[in-house]
């Protein structure tokens, strides 16, 4: 593109003069667009406020990336910014068209009108972000300005809080609608909808009335809605109290009479005329003494305290005595005199109508149209008096309670017609024109039953649509678990009994395994979530006919009814466990869980009780669990005598520790070397009031699935360290064996204990050994290595036993730095008979011996096993071969 600055252009006049109409400072240039020569007249440099050097960049600048742009007939209108050599800056205009190959343009210097418009957008935003007035901007319905009195409406604190939101989160939803058609009726920018009624919603919900104009702008070069929103509420308020007033003095009883400053009357209401006996006009303008047929005097009234009693006449010459009050106004008086008789029935009416204010109260005429209707209806049907007006109660669909609509002849207002008798307090269920549903306690009854079919009917009803949803909500919360929303105990043991007698019905007892893992590894939250699972899993697994529930826990119940034989209880019973046992995805962790259950079946002729049956269950799910878990039993009556048997044992076990019925026995363990006794195994025994001896194999579980265990655990740690001490203080030099359990490993205050009976028995911490199953080690190694890493530190030693029936691994009896290892009786029974037994026996003692461990065979019960132990290079052997457990004064019965 070439310069020619100041040669003369070749242009048409016309044409710059329709360019620079409204030029104050114009200079014209040129294009040709087939030389590319650009051209301007004198003056450019001086208005944009540049070196002439500089001018040609600066044009080309602006005008080359329009021109590709440029179409035949097409004007260009731009302004931009220059800043100038003194470094100000200035708005440029510049203008162009397209015409015979050339583009011609002018510049303008529009800097000052610029200023002004920027102040007068200036103004406007203070203006707008001052208005006491809402004023908010909407683009593809969501808020992207709104000035402060908008925020504050919508309780926020700065208009970040609402930019983002919907708009339609700040108006009532009966007022979206009308909003939707207003903007769709804004079809081109600038244009403006006529004022319009909407109800915006305050932060707390509370409706408001506001007057609306919507006017369709721009929001960053796309279309938006901009939004001036009036509160009414004041508006409102006062139109309302004019009507109240209007209303009032049109329809009060009392005479409301109105005067000038000389007592003229200038208003007399129709209570006047009925009082009075006298219109309106012949009432207005004549002196008030004279139509109430005595001296009245406003001011003097006024004057005595403003109310009076006084005798009137009518027009006919009826006396009357009335009240008068008196109130002074700008250009006259009011005067209100009461007849004592209409006061007294305005009363009554008075009191009706409060009573009947929640009331929704419709009269319906002889033709069945409806012929007045109170605010409440209004509120209740959703429909204004004036919709109602003589229009039919059939247009509102009824319904009865088990949702049957009613007939046109069954309406109340009919029903009542046809038998004269009056129908009160139904519960009916009505449709409001805008699809809401609303329940009713109606009553109607005929205004005159001596002339029924001319009577006109009143009906009376109230929304008891909340109490209903209030008292369906208590009901489901009395008869269903809050976690699950599964039935509840009440429930389940109501609809059981409520079978009982006429089906067969069968209740599984439900219990998931290892639940507690879940819960106190990965939290309470966690938990609650795999139950709710669970139980909508156990909800479409069953029939549809029964019913499932939670009776607390991670305890569910099935009542599976009219079962036909035990083989379709069993059916259900597996696919219950096949639903229960799928992963359950969970933050990324794949939970399995699974159930142990019990199951009753009842026929017809069973006499138990609901609770009885659930607790049967419960007896079997429990002898499930003691089987293993995971497993399903059935109840039957010597199942449940040992379950008792086993609860009335875990009782007198907690009797026995309290009363002292518990010793300790003591049997040998003899090195295989030298025959001779170096330790005993300490040993627990409870001898019952009533059973005699019980086996350890039997209380022992009983206190482990209990509190019990460290209770025990602690009783013989105390005895077998003082009776060991005392033997060793006499010259008896035996070690003390004694078992642990995975509960006391879990106690903290464990390895304190240990320490504090070593002290208190004189015995050293080496003569204790302590031993640990090998399913112990495993539930959790962890915490397990540490608390025998503790142990280690007192100098105790240690060992594991039963070895052989667990998952012990050579490198974890290094890492937990063990003195012993037993062997278990199973292997060393076997021996003699079974040459698998023997390769056991011998691979357990090389490994052991390459750990540097002591070997202990326990239950050796003859001289050829003892023999073959000894080949095999075992260290130490108990068994009833060397002596049965004792007490410890027969074990040593010359030392004491």
């Amino acid at each position: 593109m070439e310069a020619n600055a100041n040669r003369p252009l070749p242009v048409d006049h016309e044409q710059v003069i329709d360019l620079a109409l409204s030029a104050e400072r114009t200079v014209v240039w040129s294009l040709d667009s087939a030389s590319g020569l650009l051209g301007w007249h004198e003056g450019l440099p001086e208005l944009l406020g540049l070196p002439e050097d500089q001018v040609h960049t600066t044009l080309t600048e602006v005008i080359e990336p329009l021109r590709a742009a440029t179409e035949v007939w097409q004007d260009l209108d731009l302004e931009r910014p220059f800043e100038d050599q003194h470094g100000r800056t200035r708005w440029i205009r510049f203008q162009a068209r397209t015409t015979g190959g050339r583009l011609l343009g002018t510049a303008t210097d529009v800097t000052d009108r610029h200023d002004e418009r920027r102040e007068l957008a200036d103004r406007y935003r203070l203006l707008v972000e001052l208005s006491p007035d809402l004023i908010g901007v909407h683009q593809d319905g969501l808020v992207v300005y709104a000035n402060p009195s908008l925020v504050r409406f919508a309780g926020g604190t700065t208009s970040a809080d609402l930019l983002g939101k919907p708009i339609t989160e700040l108006v009532a939803e009966e007022s979206v609608p009308g909003m939707l058609d207003r903007i769709a009726s804004l079809t081109e920018p600038g244009a403006r909808t006529a004022p319009a009624e909407a109800l915006l919603r305050f932060a707390d919900g509370e409706k408001v009335p506001m007057e609306v104009v919507s006017v369709r702008t721009t929001w960053e070069g796309r279309t938006a809605y901009q939004v001036i929103l009036r509160d009414l509420s004041a508006q409102k308020a006062a139109q309302a109290s004019l009507h109240y007033q209007a209303a009032l003095v049109e329809h009060v009883s009392d005479a409301i009479i109105a005067t000038d400053a000389d007592g003229r009357v200038t208003s007399w209401n129709p209570a006047a005329e009925t009082i009075y006996g006298l219109p309106d006009s012949v009432a207005l303008g004549r002196w008030v003494g004279e139509l109430v047929g005595a001296p009245l005097d406003p001011g003097e009234v006024l004057r005595a305290g403003g109310v009076i009693a006084a005798s009137h006449r009518s027009a006919d010459g009826a006396a009357l005595e009335v009240r008068v009050s008196v109130a002074e106004m700008k250009d006259g008086y009011v005067l209100v005199c009461a007849d004592e008789t209409a006061r007294r029935r305005a009363e009554r009416q008075y009191s009706t109508v409060v009573a009947a204010l929640d009331e929704g109260v419709l009269v319906v005429g002889p033709d069945g149209m409806v012929v007045s209707a109170n605010p409440a209806a209004e509120r209740i049907l959703g429909v204004p008096e004036s919709m109602m007006m003589r229009s039919s109660p059939r247009e509102w669909p009824l319904y009865d309670e088990s949702g049957y609509r009613f007939t046109p002849a069954q309406f109340p207002s009919a029903q009542v017609r046809r038998t004269g008798v009056p129908q009160l307090n139904r519960v009916l269920r009505v449709l409001r024109r805008d699809g809401r549903t609303v329940w009713l306690s109606l009553s109607c009854r005929a205004m005159h039953p001596e002339d029924i079919k001319n009577s006109s009917f009143v009906l009376s009803f109230s929304d008891i649509t909340e109490r209903l949803a209030i008292g369906e909500r208590l009901e489901h919360d009395a008869t269903h678990d809050p976690l699950t929303g599964l039935a509840n105990r009440t429930l389940v043991l109501d609809r059981l009994n409520a079978a009982l007698g006429d089906r067969t019905v069968a209740v599984l007892f439900i219990d998931l395994d290892k639940f507690k893992v879940i819960n106190d590894s990965l939290g309470h939250t966690t938990g609650d979530r795999v139950l709710r699972i669970a139980g909508e899993r156990l909800r479409r697994a069953v029939r549809i006919t029964d019913l499932v529930g939670r009776l607390g826990g991670d305890e569910f119940v099935v009542i599976a009814f009219d079962v036909p034989d035990p083989s379709t209880v069993r059916a259900l019973t597996e696919h219950l466990r096949e639903s229960l046992t799928k992963p359950i995805a969970l933050e990324g962790r794949g939970l399995h869980v699974d159930a142990s259950i019990g199951i009753v079946v009842a026929g017809p002729d069973d006499p138990r009780t609901a609770d009885d049956l659930v607790r049967d269950a419960d007896v079997a799910m429990y002898q499930a669990k003691t089987l293993g878990r995971s497993r399903v039993e059935f109840f039957d009556v010597g199942l449940r005598e040992r379950v008792q048997r086993r609860l009335r044992l875990e009782q007198d076990l907690r009797d026995a520790v309290r009363e002292g019925r518990l010793w300790a026995a003591y049997q040998p363990v003899v090195d295989l070397r030298s025959n001779r006794t170096v330790a005993v195994e300490g040993l627990l025994r409870w001898t019952h009031p009533v059973h005699g001896a019980v086996s350890p194999t039997e209380f022992i579980p009983l206190a482990e699935e209990s509190d019990l265990i460290n209770l025990l655990g602690n009783y013989v740690l105390r005895e077998t360290t003082q009776e060991l001490g005392a033997r060793r203080a006499a010259g008896i030099e035996v070690d003390l064996k004694i078992n642990l359990s995975t509960r006391q490993l879990e106690d903290p205050g464990f390895v304190p204990a240990v320490e504090e009976a070593l002290i208190r028995a004189g015995l050293p911490p080496k003569a204790l050994c302590l031993e640990i199953t090998e399913s112990a080690l495993m539930r959790d190694a962890t915490a397990a290595g540490e608390v025998l890493s503790a142990l280690r530190e007192l100098g105790v030693r240690l060992a594991i036993d039963d070895f052989g029936t667990g998952y012990s691994s050579l490198a974890q009896l290094q890492r937990l730095t063990l003195d012993a290892l037993k062997i278990d009786r199973s292997f060393v029974t076997k021996l003699g008979s079974s040459a698998e037994a023997e390769v056991i026996v011998t691979s357990i003692i090389a490994m052991a011996h390459a750990v540097k461990l002591t070997v202990v065979a326990e239950g050796v019960e003859n001289r050829s096993q003892l023999e073959l132990l000894r080949r095999l290079g075992c260290d130490q052997g108990q068994g009833y071969y060397f002596g049965k457990p004792l007490p410890a004064d027969e074990l040593w019965p010359a030392e004491r």
